[in-house]
């Protein structure tokens, strides 16, 4: 922060370098709104140039130097950037079906891209059953639940998941933030083709 390097604030992110003590990273995924990522440390320092590098995960570990190669460059990369845009990602989409809500106790958001049409949020259970291919989604937006479900009885978290058969999902306000029919359809073939 600033010019100075040892202002207050430069000096705690040294001493949390030098010492290897982990931080809190926030990220703004809304107005006024962050995510907080735990276990990060900081990986560099650079007084001079003011800068200060960051490294996820935990220093035992994966250590806190660079990746020597450039594959593991490219894939340490990926990891960060999605880590970081799927707090925002969710959040797109939860305001897209219901506005700004805070304290919704929705526990995923099911995804093929990274774009609002491509998001539909899921409780934990059912997406868990969506990635499983145990319900899936056509593209006229109706939930088919994959019959080896249908056929059993176990209990009444079971017989919740079949009542989802040929129910239609619950759209977002504007039609611009509906689920991409294309890519429904694509993801209900797999679907399909898995039972």
């Amino acid at each position: 922060m600033g010019k100075d390097p040892n202002a207050a604030d430069n000096r705690w992110l040294r001493e949390a370098f030098e010492n290897r003590v982990p931080v809190i990273y926030f990220l703004g995924v809304a107005p006024g709104r962050y995510q907080a990522f735990l276990s990060v440390f900081i990986s560099g320092w650079d007084a001079k140039a003011l800068k200060a590098e960051i490294a996820f995960g935990l220093p035992e570990a994966r250590g806190l130097a660079a990746p020597q190669s450039d594959i593991e460059r490219r894939y340490a990369l990926r990891v960060v950037k999605q880590r970081l845009h799927q707090a925002s990602f969710r959040e797109a989409v939860m305001e897209a079906y219901w506005g700004p809500v805070r304290g919704v106790g929705v526990a995923g958001v099911a995804a093929v891209g990274a774009i609002v049409t491509n998001g539909i949020p899921l409780s934990k259970i059912h997406h868990a059953a969506f990635d499983a291919h145990l319900i899936g989604i056509d593209p006229d937006y109706r939930l088919h639940v994959s019959p080896q479900l249908l056929g059993q009885n176990d209990g009444p978290m079971l017989e919740g998941l079949k009542k989802l058969q040929g129910v239609s999902v619950h759209l977002p306000k504007r039609t611009k933030d509906y689920p991409d029919r294309e890519r429904l359809s694509m993801r209900f073939e797999r679907f399909r083709t898995a039972f």
